[in-house]
């Protein structure tokens, strides 16, 4: 039985993304020991017969955390080098203004806009209204352009991606829908910019693979474009 996905159902087999990482060549040409097989025992590992120490498995059921090994152990193996944090803020930023842009405009031309100077006058529908335009562009935004190329228009330009750790693909629409859902249902309704800090920041001191808090629900990490 054919594991293609049906004609006319729109759905691409996952073998066709070209982002997605394929599997190290076999025979002579992918292993260092040519077709025979690797040395053990005591003569071919530095620690005999016992398996090395730390053991294995990523948090997502790859090999080493820490990367080195290679392809399927190491799930960073086969992908470009992980993006810079700062550049992945930079393109969160342009990304925020231009959806902030429409939803300003969305919120002003309905009469929803809930930003006013006097306490007194503030009324809650309109505030509760704004946050769920607000929630709605940014979650749609993002979860539409991601799980098309991996790419907001930030990201474009700064020569960045999203990826699926497990495979260097591009996400499916469920998987940038979990992302989005993590970084901007709490953006705008209760925590703001407090709470994209705290999520995109994440990615500053994450180790190894420089997760937000909102790649780590997806299983998703940002890769640079070469």
């Amino acid at each position: 039985m054919s594991s293609e996905p049906p004609p006319g159902s729109g759905q691409q087999p996952p073998e066709d993304d070209p982002f997605r990482k394929q599997p190290p060549p076999s025979g002579d040409e992918g292993s260092p020991y040519g077709s025979q097989p690797p040395p053990s025992g005591d003569a071919g590992s530095p620690y005999g017969s016992e398996p090395p120490p730390y053991g294995g498995g990523g948090p997502y059921g790859g090999g080493d955390p820490y990367g080195g090994g290679s392809y399927p152990n190491d799930p960073l193996a086969g992908m470009p080098p992980l993006a810079e944090s700062g550049k992945r803020t930079l393109a969160r930023i342009i990304d925020m203004i231009l959806v902030a842009i429409v939803v300003w405009l969305l919120t002003w031309g309905f009469g929803v806009n809930e930003y006013d100077v006097d306490p007194d006058k503030v009324e809650y529908g309109k505030s509760f209204t704004q946050s769920l335009v607000t929630a709605v562009l940014y979650i749609a935004y993002d979860t539409v352009m991601i799980s098309r190329s991996g790419q907001t228009l930030g990201k474009k330009w700064f020569g960045m991606r999203v990826a699926n750790l497990e495979n260097g693909s591009t996400p499916s629409v469920q998987t940038a829908l979990t992302r989005s859902a993590v970084l901007w249902i709490p953006f705008a309704f209760c925590c703001a910019c407090i709470w994209t800090a705290i999520s995109g920041g994440w990615s500053f001191f994450d180790k190894p693979y420089k997760q937000g808090l909102h790649d780590k629900a997806a299983k998703t990490v940002v890769v640079s474009v070469n």
